[in-house]
Formats: C-alpha cells, sequence, structure tokens
C-alpha cells in the first residue's frame, strides 16, 4: 500500500520525461546527425534505445506490478510486498537505472578532462561513478537473495552518486572560470553560457539526487518507500542534461558568433550608423578573423 503510490508517480514522472527526451534526440539528429563523428551519433543511440527500454520497463511492468498488488494480490498483503524479489523487473531496476547515470556521467568526465586536461582531477571523480555502479550491482544481488543487507548497498550507491554529481558540476565549473583568464575578453561570454549551462543541466538531477537520498536515509519505512518516486525519473533526469549539453551548442554558436561579429574591432566600422551607410561587405560572408578562430577552438575544447 504504502510503496505502490510513490511508484505510480515515479512512473508517470518516468513516461513524461521521456517524452522530453525524445524531442530532444530528434532535435540532435536534425542538428548534428550529419556534423558530429559517429562516435557522438551512435552514442547518442545507445542512450535514445536505453532510455526508451527503461521507459518500457517503467510502463508496462510497472502497470503489471500495480495489476498484481491491487488485484491478484488484494487479500494477501505479504505476497504483494515481496513481489520485489521474486519479479525480474523489479529485481533490476536498481542496475537498470544505476547504469544510465553511469553512461551519462561518463560523458560528463570526458568533457571535464577536455576542459581540465588534467587526469588527476578526473580519475577520483570517475573512480567513484565506477564504486557506484558496483555498489549497484552488488545491491541487485542481495534482491534476488532477498538479503536485507540491499539496504546498506542503495545507501552507499546513492550517497557515492551524489558526491560525485556535486564534485564533477564544481570541478566542471572552476576550470570554466579558470578558462576565462586566459581568453580574449569576446570570449568571456561564450564561458559564461558553458557556466550557465553546467549548473542548469546538472541542478535537475543533483536535486533529485539529493531527495532520494534524504528519503533513503530516514528511519521510517513508510517514508523511506518515497524515494521510489524519485528513483524512477532520475535516469531520464541524467540523460536529458546530457542531451541538454549537446544541444545547446547551435545556440551558444549563434550568440557567440553575433557577439563576435558587433564587438570584433576589425568589423566596428561596418556596424549600422545613422550618418554613414552599412558597409556593402557587411551583407555578404564575413571571413574569419583571429579571435573568431580562438573562440571556435575553445569551443569545439570544451563542448566536444
Amino acid at each position: 500500500m504504502y510503496t505502490l503510490g510513490p511508484w505510480l508517480v515515479g512512473m508517470c514522472l518516468d513516461i513524461f520525461l521521456q517524452g522530453i527526451l525524445t524531442s530532444q534526440f530528434f532535435n540532435y539528429y536534425a542538428w548534428y546527425g550529419k556534423s558530429d563523428t559517429w562516435k557522438f551519433t551512435v552514442g547518442v543511440g545507445a542512450l535514445a534505445v536505453m532510455t526508451s527500454l527503461k521507459t518500457i520497463q517503467a510502463d508496462h511492468h510497472g502497470s503489471a506490478i500495480v495489476w498484481m498488488q491491487d488485484i491478484v494480490y488484494f487479500n494477501d498483503l505479504d505476497s504483494a510486498l515481496q513481489m520485489m524479489f521474486f519479479v525480474w523487473y523489479q529485481m533490476g531496476n536498481a542496475i537498470m537505472v544505476a547504469f544510465i547515470a553511469f553512461y551519462v556521467q561518463c560523458y560528463f568526465c570526458y568533457r571535464l578532462w577536455a576542459v581540465s586536461r588534467r587526469c588527476w582531477v578526473v580519475s577520483p571523480i570517475l573512480f567513484l561513478f565506477v564504486f557506484s555502479l558496483g555498489t549497484a550491482a552488488a545491491a541487485t544481488y542481495y534482491i534476488v537473495l532477498a538479503d536485507l543487507r540491499l539496504e546498506h548497498w542503495l545507501s552507499v550507491h546513492y550517497a557515492t552518486a551524489f558526491v560525485g554529481n556535486v564534485l564533477l558540476a564544481v570541478a566542471m565549473a572552476y576550470f570554466l572560470l579558470h578558462t576565462k583568464k586566459c581568453v580574449l575578453p569576446e570570449t568571456m561570454n561564450m564561458l559564461d553560457s558553458l557556466v550557465r549551462l553546467t549548473f542548469q543541466t546538472t541542478t535537475p538531477a543533483v536535486v533529485v539526487a539529493l531527495l532520494n537520498l534524504i528519503f533513503i536515509f530516514l528511519p521510517y519505512p513508510y517514508v523511506k518507500s518515497i524515494s521510489s518516486s524519485f528513483i524512477q525519473p532520475l535516469p531520464k533526469l541524467y540523460a536529458i542534461s546530457m542531451m541538454w549539453t549537446l544541444n545547446a551548442r547551435r545556440d551558444i554558436r549563434i550568440a557567440s558568433s553575433s557577439l563576435s561579429i558587433y564587438t570584433s574591432r576589425s568589423y566596428a566600422h561596418d556596424l549600422p550608423s545613422p550618418t554613414f551607410p552599412r558597409s556593402p561587405r557587411f551583407t555578404h560572408e564575413i571571413p574569419m578573423n583571429s579571435f573568431q578562430v580562438l573562440n571556435c577552438l575553445t569551443y569545439i575544447m570544451i563542448m566536444h
């Protein structure tokens, strides 16, 4: 009874977020399907398959769980509560969530390495994510055995994942801010956009992971079950953060290019003026000056 409500809420959130992801996947292939390398296109395709399968597991089998608990085991509460120990789509839920999260976290670790170029910064964070995946596998093992030690492993899993996500966001923001000291003033607008994007994309998943962690550690079993409503949508939030980051390149490029043109000294005379007419060169394709080349190189280094 007390676990059914949170599961239903989580299932509905899962389906809702999958709709957002479907739109993001479509936009990615429409905008970058031909320009990105095959590693990115295949990686996004794999993420689309994994999240879709997770939605099928949450929707179809979640409905089956509701049916079994409400109808089949209506007068047998013990059997209904034991479903998580003998139904495969319940037993494997923890490792499914953890694997999708790990997949996305590896992408952000790659971005952190692209920005920092320091293995000693990325390695500890990546180790936390690998350890988090291992604890989820251990928790799944104890779920299969119907061993109550699974609670300890799940607690360690969610705590480790939360700490890793926070460290990843802080490290990414730090190195982006540090990069601002080494670029031209015009490039700072792009870096400010990347810093904002870092916090915007990581905040939803971190907040939900924090709420999940809080409810997991509460002593009351009925309140602890509320964590199910946060566990289900968590992998979709990780996936949305990755797709948000990839698709944001288009807007950042447009905004940065516009600012570069209007602030570059070599094109200052091309600005429309009430005294002097617009230069004819302004209506044609403008060649890239050295600043714009640096801008693009910085952009590629950070976003890919």
